[in-house]
């Protein structure tokens, strides 16, 4: 059974700075990488430029 189960790195399309690695190792996209995509997850993603809060649950207007 492989390590990564995510499929994560089987992904061809991300660049360096789609990304980064936290010292726990724990995948980070960037803004870039999320506006690239296209849409907001709802996941409460740390650099999210759509203005998701997780705490509402809500898309809020960034100011």
């Amino acid at each position: 059974m492989p390590d990564d189960m995510s499929g994560f790195s089987k992904r061809q399309d991300l660049g360096e700075e789609d990304y980064y690695l936290t010292p726990e190792g724990f995948i980070v996209f960037t803004e870039k990488y999320l506006l690239k995509r296209g849409y907001c997850c709802k996941s409460g993603c740390r650099h999210c430029p759509y203005g998701f809060n997780a705490k509402t649950g809500k898309i809020e207007d960034k100011d």
